[in-house]
């Protein structure tokens, strides 16, 4: 039996240090731990710091594309939505033709999810181009081919799209969301009043003619607007965070079921959904009896707001 205290002894073993001179081989175990522990700090800061870096990026490019009242319109690509000819040529051209649409170009951030899509962005010339930094950098999460619809990569590309959202919102931007196979032909912003300061105007499959009833229609946020606020800010959050336990749902899906659960009103988000006479889809056409259609071809839904004034922008 021993009486009085035992000695610890620490549970981490030291490599000698021989080459040392005798005199100062009783610091051995304290340089290797000083060394360590600034390998430690260095990997730390370098992760705050391009986290930081990546913050700075993004802000910078909200802050360039942005107009007075900071609403961006923003949409995001990959590697085969940008091949030539496809729904990012598509879409700009829609842009530049449109009724009232070529002057929005100047707010327009397209945001890309590869370094491919990312340079043929930029080779368009006249759009703002924002690379999204990659979830990992190991290439477990690439997202540039093609993805089938509902397929994993898919839907994490999805998910990937409204993380990107809350960090607009988190940075002080309201923005208009637009899928890229949406053809703008006419200015959408005078059919976007927020009669009653709502937080979220966004487009339905199926409009049953009442603006209000969000709870009645099936939202589909192909085309959308947010309002940035601490209200919209907690929405995104939440929104994001429910895709853990939704395995197999797309984002809209799992939107549709927050809203049913209560979670808008919990929140006090107010939302109104936008009439198809005025914004319209595959799933129902608009009411509107304008002649102006999307080319032919191309997986692509039309956007017709209506003639009233020319918008808020200049």
């Amino acid at each position: 039996m021993v009486i009085g205290t035992k000695q610890a002894r620490s549970s981490i073993q030291w490599p000698p240090c021989p080459h040392w001179p005798p005199f100062a081989r009783e610091h051995c175990a304290l340089a290797h731990f000083v060394g360590v522990a600034a390998v430690c700090l260095l990997l730390v800061a370098g992760t705050y710091c391009t986290a930081r870096a990546d913050d700075d990026d993004l802000e910078a490019a909200l802050r360039g594309a942005a107009d007075a009242n900071r609403t961006v319109i923003l949409s995001v690509l990959n590697k085969a939505y940008a091949e030539e000819d496809g729904l990012l040529d598509l879409f700009v051209e829609g842009l530049r033709r449109g009724d009232g649409t070529q002057r929005l170009i100047r707010y327009v951030l397209l945001v890309a999810m590869d370094r491919p899509a990312f340079r043929r962005c930029r080779s368009l010339g006249g759009v703002r181009c924002y690379r999204l930094p990659p979830a990992a950098t190991n290439g477990t999460d690439d997202l540039s081919s093609e993805q089938m619809y509902m397929s994993g990569g898919f839907i994490r590309m999805m998910w990937r799209r409204i993380r990107l959202l809350g960090d607009v919102l988190r940075h002080g931007y309201s923005f208009v969301f637009t899928d890229l196979d949406v053809i703008w032909l006419k200015n959408p912003f005078p059919s976007l009043n927020r009669t009653r300061e709502e937080d979220l105007l966004i487009s339905s499959d199926q409009f049953n003619g009442r603006p209000e009833d969000y709870l009645g229609n099936e939202l589909n946020t192909g085309f959308f607007f947010v309002a940035t606020s601490n209200r919209t800010v907690a929405l995104f959050d939440k929104w994001h965070a429910a895709r853990n336990q939704s395995a197999g749902m797309k984002e809209q899906d799992v939107l549709n079921q927050m809203k049913r659960r209560g979670a808008f009103g919990r929140l006090g988000v107010r939302a109104r959904v936008l009439d198809t006479a005025r914004f319209s889809g595959f799933c129902q056409d608009s009411r509107d009896d304008s002649p102006r259609r999307p080319a032919g071809g191309h997986r692509a839904r039309q956007l017709l707001p209506d003639d009233a004034g020319q918008g808020r922008r200049s």
